[in-house]
């Protein structure tokens, strides 16, 4: 995923809460469980603390003792951790288990109902925190009628230890659950991100110019986007078209004056003022050009429908057909090496447009051949023009694409043949490229993608 993606947003929300939740899941477990081992212990006590009440008995010297011991061995092991206490009332003589040693419990001054039940957590032996269960009960007539109070109690730490081992067993189930829980979210983000991916991949067709519009097929929430979309394309194509039209509005009203023109240039040559008549040319060539240029890339932009394949060769031919009736271009050799079977999508117009600009300064600097090449790689079309000529330096190629730029100022032209052909192409989604040709002069190689731009 991409840095700042929205999938890694949602994901990385989905994750943290997933983990954030299943933390204090296992938390309220944890402390429900402890609070579950505890009740079951009070249980427990409880019933020690009956067995304990029901074995008090007199000795033969008249003495209380527990006589009936719980069944536990724990209560015999010193500091085991589970004790009982009997304390006779108000200061009679104190019973203890032998697991509490010399020790004793430190009860809390408390008042007891006959029979009542109360719970404690007091200190215990060796710094240990203890769950005591406690009850007083008043003894019969032949028991001595005292009231006693009897106490059970364990170490907590037990209960601690049960919960510890309940956690060891419960975080790898949390672990587990957590990763099905995010890979549910990836899921879910996946098919719910889904149609925005569709529209990037029906934008990138109407850009490319295999499409037209979105369409309608998308997801209640995600509708209203891909119909302002189509809206916009609606609009935008709308105004490229009033724009190409003003455009070839303005182109026919310049076309007259510059007609005009040069009949005044003609007029004047004939006069044999051909200094003022070389220079009205050159204007009127220039502003011709230019209005060409502007046209051309018009025509480019207004295009978003989607282009059909066409054959490449006749393009080739109609140009060079044109080129060959010119007298530079009669006496040349014309080397077409162009198979019949590669076809492109770039409108021909603009084909045209931008191998005639290159055929024709391949002409103008041509001393006995042009080649004129296509063929596929990988990636695109390449259509090379190649001449014998002087060529151009390394150095100064970039400044061939110039707008306007002219590197020999003794030849006619206004200098924009080159940088038609480098914004058409760039309009298409392809690259124009200049260097040294085989043949001497210079190598010009149009690279055209399959599926060309469109600018929107």
């Amino acid at each position: 995923m991409r840095r700042g993606s929205l999938k890694r947003r949602l994901l990385a929300a989905a994750a943290s809460s997933i983990v954030l939740a299943l933390v204090i899941a296992g938390i309220g477990l944890l402390l429900l469980f402890e609070r579950h081992v505890e009740r079951r212990m009070t249980s427990e006590l409880q019933i020690y603390l009956d067995q304990i009440v029901s074995g008090i008995d007199r000795t033969q010297d008249g003495a209380l003792q527990v006589v009936s011991e719980p069944a536990e061995p724990r209560f015999l092991e010193p500091l085991s951790g589970l004790y009982w206490q009997v304390a006779a009332e108000p200061d009679g003589p104190v019973l203890r288990s032998r697991s509490l040693w010399d020790e004793t419990l430190a009860l809390p001054a408390d008042t007891l109902l006959d029979g009542e039940v109360h719970e404690h957590v007091i200190p215990g032996p060796a710094k240990s925190s203890l769950l005591v269960v406690e009850r007083e009960v008043q003894l019969p007539e032949r028991l001595g009628d005292r009231r006693i109070r009897a106490a059970v109690a364990i170490d907590r730490s037990e209960i601690h230890a049960a919960g510890r081992d309940f956690a060891l067993d419960l975080v790898p189930s949390l672990a587990l659950l957590a990763a099905i829980l995010v890979a549910a979210a990836w899921v879910q983000v996946t098919v719910g991100l889904r149609p925005l991916d569709t529209v990037r991949r029906r934008l990138a067709a109407v850009r490319a110019g295999r499409a037209t519009r979105l369409g309608t097929n998308f997801p209640d929430e995600v509708h209203p986007l891909a119909a302002e979309v189509d809206h916009l394309l609606d609009a935008q194509e709308k105004a490229l078209e009033r724009a190409r039209a003003r455009a070839a509005d303005l182109a026919h009203g310049l076309k007259t004056p510059l007609t005009v023109l040069t009949s005044d240039a003609a007029e004047l040559r004939a006069r044999g003022e051909e200094q003022i008549a070389d220079e009205i040319a050159a204007v009127t060539d220039g502003m011709r050009r230019h209005v060409e240029r502007e046209l051309a890339r018009a025509r480019a932009g207004a295009r978003i429908h989607p282009r059909a394949s066409h054959p490449l060769r006749p393009v080739v031919d109609q140009v060079v057909g044109v080129l060959r009736r010119t007298p530079r271009g009669h006496d040349l050799d014309w080397d077409v090496i162009v198979p019949e079977g590669i076809s492109t999508r770039v409108d021909a117009q603009d084909l045209a447009e931008m191998l005639g600009n290159l055929a024709e300064n391949a002409v103008k600097w041509a001393v006995r051949k042009i080649r004129i090449t296509g063929w596929w790689t990988d990636t695109n079309l390449v259509l090379s023009v190649e001449d014998d000529g002087p060529g151009i330096p390394g150095s100064e190629a970039a400044a061939a694409l110039a707008r306007g730029q002219r590197l020999d100022e003794s030849q006619p032209g206004s200098g924009l043949g080159l940088a038609i052909v480098s914004d058409l192409v760039e309009t298409c989604g392809g690259s124009l490229s200049l260097g040294r040709s085989e043949l001497g002069g210079l190598l010009a190689e149009l690279h055209l993608p399959d599926s060309p731009r469109s600018v929107l």
